[in-house]
């Protein structure tokens, strides 16, 4: 099978060529911004028709939500525009199309989550509305795709928030962390190995919601990651006005599944995280 995967060196475009490392099923080619701009639409249909992959994988994103609030030009451009651009030319060619949402493209207001099916409505973010928008096109103009939701990522590539929590316990510096915001730690290693198995199982085009399964805080996923670390440092929880973030983030932006089996809990994928950087061990 010939699969393109696009935001190559990236926290999940790094799992995903891992996961598709077997050369006697995958014949993978990893692309990141030096071999193809995505927002030049003429390079991706000259490029992508010529190699003419059978899956495309979208892991190129925008992803700085804070940063996207003053830079509303580029954000849709890598987040949407770019999005149609590969959703017409997978359909041109007869691919299948994976692309990677958020839980950002709901209000974040509905305290018992979000199914696969619920409204997309009043995104509070740019970056949630040129997701939003990504996931319109898709929709409109390709009939094979997985559109993938999904949230809180943690990967071995990329900054993420255990490194950040650790980094900072380092330094023997105060935490503050919000405890007002609720949702799923999903680990990219778990995501790339269940998009996978989605290809070889031959799944329905459609929405999937794919995180680690069990709920909790930011200051929760923070107690867990020192309790597992044994570290000790000064943690206070604080509200999301207190923190004071430049976008709003969801309040409640848990992403049900009723589509997929279940990942193992954020839990158990955090402790093999820690085991696998070397933090703790086995």
């Amino acid at each position: 099978m010939k699969i393109l995967i696009l935001g190559a060196k990236g926290m999940l475009g790094h799992e995903l060529a891992k996961v598709f490392s077997d050369k006697d099923k995958y014949e993978v080619t990893l692309w990141d911004r030096e071999e193809l701009d995505i927002t030049d639409q003429e390079a991706v249909d000259a490029k992508v028709k010529e190699l003419h992959p059978e899956v495309i994988i979208n892991a190129a994103a925008y992803t700085a939500i804070d940063k996207a609030e003053s830079e509303t030009d580029l954000v849709y451009k890598i987040n949407a525009y770019a999005v149609g651009y590969l959703a017409n030319l997978a359909k041109d060619i007869g691919a299948l199309l994976i692309h990677f949402s958020t839980d950002y493209v709901f209000d974040g207001e509905n305290n018992m989550g979000y199914k696969e099916d619920y409204p997309v409505k009043n995104p509070a973010t740019v970056y949630g509305k040129s997701k939003k928008l990504a996931e319109k096109m898709i929709e409109d103009i390709n009939p094979r795709h997985f559109l993938i939701r999904t949230q809180w990522l943690f990967g071995i590539s990329g900054k993420n928030f255990i490194e950040t929590m650790l980094r900072i316990a380092d330094e023997g510096k105060d935490l503050k962390v919000v405890n007002d915001q609720f949702g799923s730690p999903t680990y990219a290693k778990d995501l790339a190995e269940r998009v996978r198995e989605m290809i070889e199982e031959n799944r329905e085009s459609g929405i999937y919601h794919i995180t680690n399964s069990d709920t909790c805080n930011w200051y929760d996923f923070a107690q867990k990651i020192f309790e597992l670390s044994d570290i000790h440092p000064s943690l206070k929880p604080v509200t999301s006005e207190e923190f004071a973030a430049p976008a709003k983030r969801p309040t409640y932006s848990m992403l049900i599944n009723t589509k997929l089996p279940p990942l193992r809990s954020w839990q158990d994928a955090l402790q093999a995280y820690l085991i696998e950087t070397g933090r703790i061990k086995e």
